[in-house]
């Protein structure tokens, strides 16, 4: 019943309300500055009403809750911006260190090397025979080759050390994800009864689900009473209420995935070095030593296919391995103990370490960021956050640069090597051996062997000249008789072509000893054999001989009489023959006498005009494309360049996306101390009035008690 006993009661109530009330503003203030603290009140309601006269009278006031103000869909969509921007500013900042490592403003660059290369050859073709010309060559080559390398090797070092940063990100956000989920637990116990909001809690797990955020793209779903679910944009679930899944970068090489009813379990390898993730699918099936199972390759999850140069992008499955279509490396596939391969079986290469998602302790998934060939990221994969932007850097980026600096070099060292090889230096050989091998001896040199330069061989022939090493005179000029069962046609001498989707190394070997005499004795004046897989010539007593036209591009091929060997720019080099004797480098020919002028410069003047000649250079990722060397890596310089501002202008774009969303929810969530100020001198206030409302309902009593007596 209302009375001066609830009027006590109201102002008490009133007492303890606006003294919460002033807690949490004082709460709010101290915290004005603390990052990730969303601003709180207390919110009042009034009390129960009693019906009486004159009618219904209040009860007071009570503090109900603590409430947190926090935009829930602001803060989703700052997260997401977050993603964008994070990925975009580590591949930034780390793309700045390969704009470094291919300065060209000094002279110790590429271009600079490859200038000063292309001039020496200039110069000596105007005096072939001068021995200091040659020096000067053998130095700017060899500069240029270690310029090469030097690019090579600190795009490698970048490469290495974002292995080291992912595996730390991945660390943390083990970390994170098991922070979220014990929150998430005890959120639940401390929410469950309704009655209290754990705001601190609340406030502690957004932070957390911000670093998240910024890491990898996460989709984020409340299902009340604090228990949270987030997956990545993919559907790979993170945290389920007080459950954490684990993420593990790690090495597995290859991943199977076999056709319905497959019972292949024998062993899929890679054995190269490449950026690539590769899809592996077998397009023919039975045993591998049938040699009638083919696969194609891909390397955007199976949405195009790669292909050779010749355009095909089906290949058969050979015991000894396959040179994949990039040449990147060989694919080595066994027939197991259980059954054939199936069409339809598939694998995932992975030459690098890949980020996977442990759904159990056994089970585990692929979610490694993957770009299309169409410059669009795998929606199956991880698409936002600093990770992604790291392993961008890592595989599309430096893996990119990589591979136009090895096309660079394999073109360098081809064209320049399929002119040398068909010149003439100051001496003739007494032995030469190959620089370039193959993985089998009885296979095609165009098709299966495993030659690096094999699918740049043609039909043709190969002239080579014998000479007394007495007298100097011609002894035998003749091109190379490619038969079968070592039967030679007299009337066709030296037109029975090479062919390099028939003929083998040993084949290769076979004619030149049946043309030079070992097969047709007492007429031997060459002995060639294969050591390592390699052709090695070697003259008999008393003579010696030079290498005339080559039609066929055996020679560049097999790394006999040329100034580089090596096929990329980690292997690239000067050819041993030439570092060692300047004499060896090519500067004529021999001409239709069989005669080798020391001032002739027909080879020099050959090479010097590659400066502005068009050449092929080929990429898995651009295909072949027609420019000069020296035009085609100033291209890879400036796609860097380009890449760099690219990455430079998605970061600053998603930058102020993010910032304006932040600054959103801080216009909600944050603390003005303004304002803080205004509402602490109104609780004052109200906290002085209801001491009043008590000593004034005091003093009622008082003159109550006074009437008495």
């Amino acid at each position: 019943m209302p009375g001066i006993a609830s009027l006590f009661n109201i102002g008490t109530k009133s007492l303890f309300a606006n003294q919460s009330a002033i807690e949490v503003v004082g709460n709010n203030i101290s915290n004005a500055n603390t990052e990730g603290y969303s601003r709180q009140a207390v919110r009042f309601e009034d009390g129960n009403y009693i019906s009486f006269t004159p009618g219904q009278l209040g009860t007071g006031v009570n503090a109900a809750e603590v409430v947190r103000y926090f935009d829930e869909f602001a803060e989703v969509l700052y997260n997401n911006k977050s993603s964008e921007q994070q990925r975009w500013q580590a591949l930034y900042e780390n793309l700045q260190n390969v704009e470094m490592v291919l300065n060209e403003s000094n002279s110790a660059g590429v271009n600079n090397a490859l200038a000063a290369f292309w001039g020496d050859w200039q110069t000596l073709a105007t005096n072939p025979a001068d021995t200091s010309v040659r020096a000067a060559l053998l130095g700017h080559a060899s500069n240029l080759e270690q310029a090469i390398g030097v690019v090579y090797g600190d795009m490698q070092r970048l490469q290495g050390q974002m292995d080291d940063v992912i595996a730390g990100e991945v660390s943390e956000v083990n970390t994170l994800l098991k922070s979220i989920a014990e929150l998430n637990a005890q959120l639940t116990v401390t929410e469950e009864t309704g009655k209290n909001n754990a705001n601190g809690l609340r406030d502690q797990r957004a932070s957390l689900v911000r670093e998240l955020a910024e890491k990898m793209d996460i989709n984020y779903i409340d299902n009340g009473l604090g228990n949270v679910t987030i997956t990545t944009k993919s559907g790979h679930t993170l945290v389920d209420g007080s459950t954490a899944f684990r993420l593990a970068f790690e090495s597995s090489p290859t991943i199977a995935d076999l056709a319905s009813g497959s019972t292949y379990n024998g062993a899929v390898a890679f054995n190269g070095m490449s950026s690539s993730e590769y899809t592996v699918e077998i397009v023919t099936g039975g045993t591998v030593a049938s040699g009638n199972a083919t696969f194609r390759v891909s390397v955007d999850g199976g949405k195009t296919w790669l292909k050779d140069e010749n355009g095909l992008d089906t290949f058969a499955i050979t015991e000894e391995g396959a040179l994949l279509p990039d040449g990147k490396g060989t694919l080595s596939i066994s027939d197991g103990t259980g059954g054939p391969l199936t069409t339809g079986d598939s694998f995932q290469i992975l030459p690098n370490k890949s980020l996977f998602w442990y759904e159990t302790a056994a089970s585990k998934v692929n979610i490694t960021p993957q770009l299309l060939s169409n410059g669009q990221d795998n929606e199956r994969r991880l698409t936002g956050g600093s990770l992604v932007g790291y392993f961008q850097f890592r595989d599309a980026g430096v893996g990119g640069y990589l591979e136009k600096l090895n096309a660079f070099s394999e073109s360098l060292a081809w064209e320049v090597n399929r002119i040398h090889s068909q010149g003439t230096g100051l001496e003739r050989f007494e032995e030469v051996a190959g620089t370039y091998s193959v993985l089998l001896k009885d296979a095609a040199l165009g098709v299966g062997a495993g030659l690096a330069y094999g699918d740049k061989l043609t039909s043709g022939n190969l002239m080579i000249s014998v000479y007394d090493q007495n007298t100097g005179s011609l002894v035998q000029s003749q091109a190379l008789d490619f038969v079968e069962d070592d039967v030679l046609d007299p009337a066709t001498l030296g037109t029975q072509n090479f062919d390099p989707k028939t003929h083998t190394l040993q084949d290769v070997a076979d004619a030149l000893n049946r043309t030079f005499g070992k097969l047709v004795p007492p007429n031997d004046k060459l002995n060639a054999t294969i050591l390592d897989n390699r052709l090695q010539i070697t003259a008999d007593d008393g003579y010696d001989f030079a290498f005339g036209s080559d039609s066929t591009g055996l020679l560049a091929a097999l790394g006999i009489n040329t100034f580089f060997e090596g096929s990329d720019a980690r292997t690239l080099a000067l050819n041993n023959n030439v570092r060692t004797n300047t004499s060896q480098i090519n500067t004529g020919h021999v001409n239709g006498a069989g005669e080798m002028n020391r001032g002739d410069n027909t080879t020099a003047a050959a090479i010097a005009s590659l400066q502005g000649k068009a050449v092929a250079t080929r990429t898995v990722s651009e295909g072949t494309t027609w420019q000069s060397l020296g035009e085609y890596y100033s291209t890879l310089v400036a796609k860097a360049g380009s890449d760099t501002q690219t990455a430079k202008f998605n970061f600053e774009y998603q930058e102020a996306l993010a910032k304006d969303l932040k600054a959103r929810q801080e216009s909600v969530s944050g603390v003005n101390l303004d304002e803080e100020m205004t509402n602490l001198i109104k609780f004052q206030h109200a906290y002085t009035a209801a001491a009043k409302l008590i000593t004034t309902a005091e003093s009622m009593l008082q003159v109550l008690l006074g009437l008495k007596n």
